[in-house]
Order: structure tokens, then sequence, then C-alpha cells
């Protein structure tokens, strides 16, 4: 949940200037992932010297405080590296002495940015402070940086000098957890390190030329000669440490050099999200957990800190087809708002070359030749997080309806809890945004330990999640900045939908329901693009009706409780407000107790199998004083508006898909209310995008 960015330039020329500019550009686009505070490191004006500026807040006041320093931005660098930070507060409150980067030392001899939890960094602090280290922060963060100097000083007691990369081998036998994690240090000058566990990371390439291969070769460590430490033992196993013989430096791989073999003149990006490093380089590496990328005169080498013979002896550079306008807001206030207003076409992204909309098939490539595996399945179990949870939810119904196969939905976080049983012919469905959320990520890994077959849905390409499953779909819906999740929902729920439409396509008695959903598919996109245009509308009853609100709840029943679950999700972490979706045939259950003539009910009160059953709710309100806000449908005139504060039409289209409209009057009606109050819509406080901790 903390954003991290890197850059090195060999044989290039750049300003001191240029380089934190390029640092500070990108941390800025990593903001969503966390904004308590910010720093960087570069090097300074003295040999060995590094600078070290840290500020509490968002990016833009670290830019200020920076600028502030008087540091000499016209000093030119051939070779310089670099790394920046922005943080989500996880061990110690958001204060400079706790901001990132991290130091070893006075001296700054090893500076470390770090995403993630180190749950064994109380034991590493105790060891550490016995050994004379002096701890300056409340950050787990720290132990990693003083833990790097003392194993640095140790081998170099020793007559051992490693290079960069078997130091971070070193440094990772002792470190539990998960992390993303860059280490600079002048005694690897022009150099960064960088691995990952549980945490994104990738490394944008760029060079003066065309990569003469789309791939680079991994150096596997040697067993037989490694030098393994303990520090967890008394003595920090330390004190006798052989001479290394370990052969990690060598790379095999020529990707980087140029005819005559000398590396190329290049720039380096390590960033946590490729959206921060499109405007310099679409040419990526995504790491695998336990990578060590080390980057040093002009080569980029792949080493891995331990033997696994299941993982590819390559990790490919690929191509992103992002394009910088897409992370950019353009002429919108809020990338929420931007994104709300993208809807239309990120829905039909996610069907194009998916549906043939004339023969009325489904088509997904990932997922086609494990069809018959899945249909085999004695359960499917969804497993999400947020707002993907509630897109499983709200897909549970036609998944059984078209597969005949029983469906659950957990809670990523609950299903590790109970340990839940999972056996070899469940179908596990794991559904992220980012590809990268923490409690998925635990829990991918528990059904991968019990033979299930999974599934990714996500919107990140080269993810964690879609890298760890067998299978999978991406939702193509473009990258999604905006804290609160809205294109990537309704992605998410047309993916899954066409997931149930190819698991149940043999079945002769479903070909009729599975034709007018296709084709209810085809409208979705130029209908969200009327619901769109109520905006003016939920403006003024935003403004007017429910602005000094404390309070709200949503009904909804059916397909439509996980639109309310979905909707009271997005106002109460935009807004701040109160809110609860309530299924509606529970309302006399308890929730009836709290309606009066002052708290706002939002009903969704489109046409279902259930519609009685939820005009029978809204009677019971209105009986009691309460004043709905009604979600129907166009024209519909069996619904008597008279006692209600609004009624918000929406179109009409199949029973299964109506959640995909139905939610989009919630995303502005959220986005408004927090507008209103000034709140910084893309930033809610407390909460990042990627949710990389437990």
């Amino acid at each position: 949940m903390c954003g991290i960015f890197g850059y090195v330039n060999y044989n290039v020329e750049k300003t001191r200037g240029e380089i934190s500019g390029a640092l500070l550009d990108g941390l800025a686009k990593l903001e969503y992932r966390g904004y308590d505070s910010a720093g960087i490191a570069i090097d300074g004006d003295a040999p060995r010297e590094t600078y070290i500026v840290r500020e509490i807040g968002k990016v833009a006041a670290l830019r200020k405080k920076y600028e502030a320093t008087g540091y000499n931005q016209d000093v030119k660098f051939t070779n310089h590296a670099g790394i920046a930070h922005t943080r989500w507060a996880t061990h110690g409150e958001p204060k400079v002495s706790n901001c990132h980067p991290q130091r070893s030392d006075p001296n700054n001899e090893f500076v470390v940015v770090h995403n993630g939890i180190i749950t064994n960094f109380k034991e590493l602090k105790t060891l550490l402070t016995n050994k004379g280290c002096t701890f300056e922060s409340e950050t787990d963060t720290e132990c990693i940086a003083k833990l790097f100097k003392y194993v640095y000083d140790v081998n170099i007691k020793n007559g051992n000098h490693l290079n960069f990369a078997e130091l971070m081998k070193q440094v990772l036998f002792e470190v539990e957890g998960s992390y993303g994690l860059l280490v600079k240090s002048p005694h690897y000058p022009n150099e960064l390190c960088g691995t990952r566990k549980g945490s994104p990371l990738l490394v944008g390439v760029k060079t003066d030329k065309h990569l003469k291969v789309d791939f680079l070769d991994v150096k596997f460590p040697d067993i037989e000669n490694s030098h393994a430490i303990n520090l967890s033992k008394d003595n920090l196993g330390l004190d006798a440490l052989p001479t290394s013989t370990s052969t990690l430096s060598t790379s095999e791989s020529k990707t980087l050099q140029s005819e005559d073999g000398a590396p190329q003149s290049s720039e380096f990006f390590f960033a946590s999200d490729p959206s921060s490093v499109i405007q310099h380089t679409k040419k990526v590496l995504f790491l695998e957990d336990d990578d060590i990328a080390h980057i040093a005169n002009g080569e980029l080498q792949i080493h891995r800190a331990t033997k696994d013979d299941k993982l590819a002896a390559t990790r490919s550079i690929q191509t992103l087809e992002i394009e910088l306008a897409q992370i950019m807001k353009g002429p919108y206030k809020h990338f929420m708002q931007k994104e709300i207003y993208e809807q239309p076409e990120s829905t039909f992204n996610t069907m194009r070359g998916r549906i043939d909309f004339e023969n009325n098939t489904v088509t997904l490539g990932g997922l086609k030749s494990y069809l018959p595996t899945i249909r085999r399945s004695r359960r499917i179990i969804m497993i999400a997080c947020g707002t993907s949870y509630h897109s499983c939810l709200a897909t549970r119904s036609i998944f059984e309806e078209l597969t005949q196969i029983p469906v659950s939905v957990e809670l990523a976080s609950d299903i590790l809890d109970r340990r839940s049983p999972i056996f070899r012919d469940d179908t596990c469905i794991f559904v992220s945004q980012s590809g990268e959320t923490a409690d998925s990520m635990l829990a991918l890994q528990y059904c991968l330990e019990r033979d299930a077959f999974t599934v990714g849905i996500v919107n990140a390409v080269g993810s964690s999640i879609s890298r760890g499953t067998h299978a999978g779909i991406h939702i193509n819906a473009g990258p999604e900045i905006g804290v609160a999740s809205t294109k990537a929902y309704t992605s998410q729920f047309i993916a899954l939908v066409m997931m149930a439409l190819s698991l149940g396509h043999d079945s002769v008695s479903k070909i009729e329901r599975r034709k007018e959903i296709i084709q209810g598919l085809k409208h979705i996109p130029e209908q969200i693009k009327k619901v769109l245009a109520l905006e003016e509308q939920i403006k003024e009853l935003c403004t007017k009706d429910l602005t000094e609100q404390k309070s709200l709840l949503l009904l909804g029943r059916g397909y439509q409780h996980a639109t309310a679950l979905e909707g009271a999700l997005k106002i109460k972490e935009i807004s701040y407000i109160h809110s609860e979706g309530i299924l509606a045939g529970e309302l006399k259950h308890g929730s009836l107790a709290l309606v009066d003539d002052e708290l706002p009910i939002i009903a969704f009160a489109t046409r279902d199998s259930l519609f009685p059953k939820v005009i029978s709710a809204i009677e019971q309100v209105t009986a009691r004083g309460g004043r709905p806000i009604i979600i129907k449908n166009e024209g519909d005139s069996g619904i008597n508006g008279e006692k209600a504060i609004a009624v918000l039409e929406v179109p009409q289209t199949v029973d299964c898909l109506q959640g995909l409209l139905n939610v989009v009057p919630l995303q502005l009606i959220s986005y408004w209310l927090a507008s209103n109050k000034g709140i910084d819509v893309d930033f809610p406080r407390n909460l990042a995008k990627s949710v990389t901790v437990e």
C-alpha cells in the first residue's frame, strides 16, 4: 500500500533537477497507493554523499520541501541512482522520522524504501540493538537498512567483498514478511538493488537502441557454494563467514548490450505500478517473488535468492499497452469522476473481441482450454475483498443458474481465518483490480497448496494473481487511479458474467437465456451513457437533501443486494458518511427500527422477479415516515414516488445485468457528497488503492 519509484541513468547525462523531477513525478503517479508521507534519496555534491529529503503529507509537500533545500539543481550526472517512496503508514504514525527512505546510520551508508510488513522486525530490532545499533524511527523498514549495514560490515571484516546482489541475498535470508524493496548505497555507487515478496515491483527499461531480445536470463544460486547466514542465532552467525565464492554477479543475458558487446546508454525505472513509468518507457519486466534485480554499469541482472525449479529461467520484457492519456485527468476535476465517465468505454473494452453479438457466442482465450476442468468442479468458490467481493456477489446467482454448480462467495481474509476446507475438485476464482491484494494473494497460496484449480480475474497485466493462477481473464478496464473503484467494478461484473456464459454454453435448456444476456450486454455501454446524464439531478440531490446527513441506508433484493452493498461502500469511503447496504427481505428483522422522517433510504426498485417484494419494503418505509430515494426503470408507472425525496430513472436491461446500470447513480452520489464537502475524492483518509499488506 506504498509507492516505490527508483531511477538509474547510465551514460545518459542528467542534471540533479532532472533526476529529482523524474523521481517526484513518478511518486505523484503512485500517490494513490499511499499519501501519508513521502521522501527521496539522491546523490550529494561530495563523493559517497547521499541527500535524503522527507516530508509528511502528499508528494506536493515533499516537492516544496525539496525545492527549498537549496541543492544545486544544475549539477550533472552521467551515472546516478535515486530512490523515492510515498507511504501509507503501517508501523509508526505519519511523521518525518517514520518517512521513507529509512537509513542505516547518520552517514546514509544504506538507504531503503519498502512496501509491505516485516513480521520479524521486533526480533531483528532487538538483535541489532544488542549489536550497538541505534534506531531513529518506529518503522519496521529501518531494521532492513541497519541489517544491510551490519551484514556488510561483518563481511568486510572477514574479507568478503560482496557485490550488491550477494549482499541483498544474505539480508533476505533473515527477513520474514512481505516486501517490495529498493536499496541504495555509496558502497555501490550508481547501482540499485530491488526485490519483492508479496508486493509488486517492476523494472522499466529505456535504451538508445532497440532491445536485441525480449527476455533476461535468471541466475539461480549455487546451493553448494552458498553461504547463507542466520541472524536469528544468538551470535548473529556472522563472525566466521567464509570468503564468498558465489557466481551471482555473472550475467548470461546480452539483452542490454550493443553490437560490440558493451552496455548501451540506458535508463532504468523501478516502480510499484506500470502507470508511473509509461511516460518514460513501455518496456517493463515484472519481478517474481524472491527475484533480485540488480542494476550496475548499464546492465540489468535478475538473480534468485532461493532455488526454485518451478520458476522459468527467464523473465520476459513486456510492452505496455497503456497510453499516457489514460493516467491523466484530462478535463475532469478528479480521477474518480473521470473513471466513472470512462465506463461506457471500459465496459465495451472488457467485451471487445470476446463476444460475437451476431452469433451469440463468448470466447475467453485465457479460459477456453480449461472450461471442461471447471465444469467438472464440485463447487466454485469466488474469493475477493471490498469492491471485488461485491462483483462476485452480484454475479453468483447467474453463475449458479447457467452452470448448475454450487457457488460460494468468500472474503479472502475470512477464508484464511477459518482455514476453510478446500479440495482438489474445487475451482477458486480470485477477483482483484490490482492483482496484488495481500489477503487474496495469501488465499491463493492457501488454495494452491490444496491443489484446487485457480482462476484470476484482474485488471493489472503482469500482476501477482494473474501470474500465480492456472488461468484467468484480464478485465481490460484500463488504469484505475482513484482509490474508490468504479470502472473496475463494472468490468469485473461483466468478466464474471462472460465466464458464466462460457461455462454454460453447452446447456440446451439455457440457450435462450444466454442469448438474452448476450444481447443485454451489447447495449450496456450505451445505457451507461444514459445513466451518466443523471449527474446534474444527482448533484442537486446531494447539495439540497443529503449534504448534512450523518447516515444512509440502501435497500436491495436479489441481484440488487450486491448493488446496495457496493453503493454503501462507495458512500462511506469517499464521503465519510455512515452507510449500510441492507437486504430488503431483512428490513423487518431489525433495520426497520432505524427508519424515521430524517433518515435517507436509497431503494432499488428496478424490474425483476422480486419487484413486488421490493415495493412492499418501500411501502414499509414510507408507512413509518420514511422518504426514500427510489431508483427505478425509465417510464415505469408502477411506482408511486409521491413520498420520495427523489426518483432516479435508469434504462431497463436483463435482470442479472441491471446492477451494472443501478450502481452508476450510487457512484455519482458518493462522488458529489464528497466533492460538496471539499473532500479530496481521489485520496480518502486512511485508505490506499492497492491493499498489499494484511
